[in-house]
C-alpha cells in the first residue's frame, strides 16, 4: 500500500498522452500588441479569444519588469481563450492586474477562472491580493486530450479580465511505466467523469484534471521528484467527480519524497469501485 501511495505522488504530472508531438510555448498579450519581454521572449498580439473588449493604461505596474504585459487587457462577462495545442501536459500562467482605477478597492471585482473546464481559481480579487496597478500571476497545470487548451474567465462581480496568458509544454522526465487507474461502479460499469489533482507544499502548488476514458486514467510515474521541483514534504489531493458533478472518491496523501524509491517498479494498476450517486 505504501508503494502505491508513493506512486500517486510521483505520477504527477498526470495523464501524459502517448505520442505527443512537439509543441512550442504560447504567449499572448491579451488586449495588446506583440511584445518582446525582458527575457527576450516574444508575446503575440491578442488572438484565439471568443469575445470581449479591450482596455489599456499607461500607468506604471509594480512587481514586474514587463510593463506592457499588464497595461492592456481583454475584459467581459465571459472571456474564453481556446488554443490549438498538441495533446499532453502544460503549465498555464495567467497574468492579471487591476488597472481600472474605479475598482481600486476590495470586492470591486471578483473573477472565476476555469482551465479545461475545471474551476481552478474561484473568486479572484486582484486588488485584494496585490493592490492597484500591480502584477499578479496565477499558475496551474492542464491536461489536453482533445487538441484544445481552454482558459475561461467568468464575471462574478465587476467583470472578468486577463492581461496575458502563457502556456508551456511540460516535458519532465525520465519516467517509468504507466500507472493505470480503473474506476467502476459495483455492477462493473465504467465511471464517466473527471479525475482532478492538487499538489501543494510550502514551495509550490499546482493542479489539473483529465476526463476518464471508459473509466480509466493512464498516468506516468516520475521516478525523480526533483524534475518537478519537489524536494520537501508535500500533499497530494485526488478527487473523482461524475458527469453530474457528484464527488465519488477522494484521496489525500502527505509524503516525504526522499523516502520513496520507485526505480524498481515494472508496472502498476489501481482498481477503485465507487457507489453511483
Amino acid at each position: 500500500m505504501r508503494k502505491t501511495l508513493g506512486i500517486f505522488i510521483f505520477l504527477l504530472l498526470l495523464f501524459f498522452a502517448k505520442g505527443v508531438s512537439a509543441q512550442q510555448p504560447i504567449r499572448v498579450n491579451c488586449g495588446g500588441p506583440s511584445y518582446t519581454d525582458s527575457k527576450g521572449q516574444v508575446w503575440s498580439a491578442d488572438h484565439d479569444f471568443n469575445s470581449g473588449a479591450t482596455y489599456s493604461v499607461a500607468s506604471t505596474i509594480s512587481g514586474t519588469p514587463d510593463q506592457k504585459l499588464y497595461q492592456s487587457e481583454r475584459y467581459g462577462d465571459a472571456v474564453i481563450y481556446s488554443f490549438p495545442v498538441a495533446n499532453g501536459n502544460y503549465a498555464v500562467n495567467l497574468l492579471l492586474a487591476e488597472i481600472y482605477s474605479p475598482y481600486f478597492k476590495v470586492g470591486a471585482r471578483l473573477i472565476n477562472i476555469k482551465v479545461q473546464g475545471v474551476l481552478t481559481f474561484p473568486n479572484i480579487d486582484i486588488f485584494a491580493s496585490v493592490g492597484g496597478d500591480a502584477a499578479l500571476t496565477k499558475s496551474t497545470t492542464a491536461v489536453v486530450s482533445n487538441s484544445t487548451l481552454k482558459v475561461e474567465l467568468d464575471n462574478v462581480v465587476g467583470g472578468a479580465k486577463c492581461s496575458a496568458i502563457e502556456i508551456l509544454p511540460l516535458t519532465s522526465g525520465p519516467s517509468g511505466p504507466p500507472l493505470i487507474l480503473n474506476f467502476t461502479y459495483p455492477d462493473g460499469t465504467p465511471v464517466a467523469g473527471t479525475l482532478a489533482y492538487t499538489v501543494s507544499s510550502s514551495l509550490l502548488s499546482f493542479q489539473g484534471s483529465a476526463p476518464l476514458n471508459s473509466g480509466q486514467a493512464q498516468c506516468v510515474i516520475f521516478a525523480n521528484p526533483s524534475a518537478m521541483g519537489i524536494s520537501a514534504q508535500f500533499t497530494v489531493n485526488l478527487s473523482l467527480t461524475d458527469t453530474a458533478g457528484h464527488t465519488l472518491w477522494q484521496l489525500t496523501v502527505a509524503m516525504d519524497p526522499s523516502q520513496v524509491n520507485l526505480a524498481a517498479v515494472q508496472s502498476s494498476a489501481l482498481n477503485v469501485v465507487v457507489q453511483k450517486m
